[in-house]
């Protein structure tokens, strides 16, 4: 698929995503026409309407979720799904804070956010225990170390985290941030590298670098986690700790689900990305399977169960944010998120 046509198609589905969107907060304006089946704990008793809001247009990194859905994993657990796209990762914190959708995916760091704004958010299950993010560059600039960044141009979205992934990367490897023009570029990283209007960018390592790659270049990567920044779950399903409290039964469901569907991901790739481009014509089946494989080390990282929040590495996110000023105070662990439907999956 060449540029053109992938910007075209990418500008069809966020105009469907913002519909779409638009129909779920009619849709779910009214609680109590939800059918809700849930007993006071393990099971729903009956067939339960919730809706997941992605984190972005569907990729490799919710083959697992799509896997679930092609083989009747929430049917199973009288879950009836509707999964929609969110047209910005906005949409997906403001959806789930306004109780307009059961669960959302949001980025380790985003979810932090939510908390230490005072909202209700609070994670049920890690999809990624390692961050994606980190700088990214074109092999052939010849940067083989962040310190090489100085003097360079770097592209950020405009999101607070992008600056302290770019400081911590660079500062890690001995460098001066102060020393690298950094200019804001929106979700136009692949774009401006690619047309060499920057030289870095700071990006999703696992999809980005991947787009970067499919597109005939190849890069240089320096993911936060191995330089200098902590691993903490990088996605995370979240809902509320309102919602969690009075339904349970759902988030056990949905949880079990979602992990069944990843195992089988992680056993057969293939039949998981075909379950995710048979559910979204759109996607490029060669850029799912790639980026999919792009991720496989971030899926597990370091916990002793799929899906699992460590203790420590919430702690290290926490500190992280405080440390740059993305946070006043730090988030302890049993705020953050709960492993109680994790386990109650084991």
């Amino acid at each position: 698929m060449n540029q053109t046509t992938h910007r075209r198609l990418r500008v069809l589905v966020a105009l469907t995503a913002a519909l779409v969107v638009g129909l779920v907060f009619v849709a779910c304006g009214d609680d109590d026409e939800t059918t809700t089946g849930a007993t006071s704990g393990g099971e729903l008793t009956e067939m339960t309407d919730a809706t997941l809001v992605l984190d972005f247009l569907p990729n490799g990194v919710h083959a697992g979720i799509y896997q679930a859905v092609e083989s009747g994993y929430y049917e199973e657990n009288n879950i009836n799904l509707r999964i929609i796209q969110p047209t910005s990762t906005a949409d997906t914190l403001k959806l789930i804070d306004a109780g307009k959708a059961e669960f959302g995916i949001a980025d380790g760091i985003d979810v932090g956010n939510q908390i230490v704004e005072g909202r209700d958010a609070k994670g049920i299950m890690a999809l990624l225990e390692r961050p994606p993010g980190g700088l990214i560059t074109l092999a052939k600039s010849g940067i083989e170390d962040p310190k090489e960044l100085e003097g360079k141009t770097v592209g950020v979205t405009g999101v607070p985290s992008d600056n302290a992934i770019l400081e911590t990367v660079v500062s890690d490897a001995g460098g001066d941030p102060e020393n690298i023009d950094v200019v804001t570029i929106g979700f136009n990283g692949v774009q401006n590298l690619e047309n060499e209007k920057v030289d870095a960018f700071t990006g999703f390592v696992s999809a980005d670098g991947v787009q970067v790659e499919e597109d005939g270049e190849e890069i240089e990567a320096f993911p936060l986690d191995e330089w200098g920044g902590p691993s903490y779950p990088g996605l995370v399903v979240f809902s509320t700790q309102e919602k969690i409290d009075a339904e349970p039964a759902l988030m056990q469901a949905f949880v079990s689900a979602t992990i069944k569907g990843y195992e089988d991901a992680f056993d057969d790739p293939k039949a998981a990305v075909e379950a995710l481009v048979n559910a979204n014509p759109g996607t490029e089946e060669g850029l799912a399977e790639a980026t999919f494989d792009a991720y496989q080390p971030l899926f597990e990282g370091d916990a002793s169960t799929y899906g699992e929040f460590v203790e420590e590495n919430i702690e290290a996110l926490s500190e992280f944010m405080v440390e740059n000023e993305l946070a006043e105070d730090e988030i302890t662990p049993d705020r953050y998120g709960t492993n109680e439907f994790v386990e109650g999956e084991g």
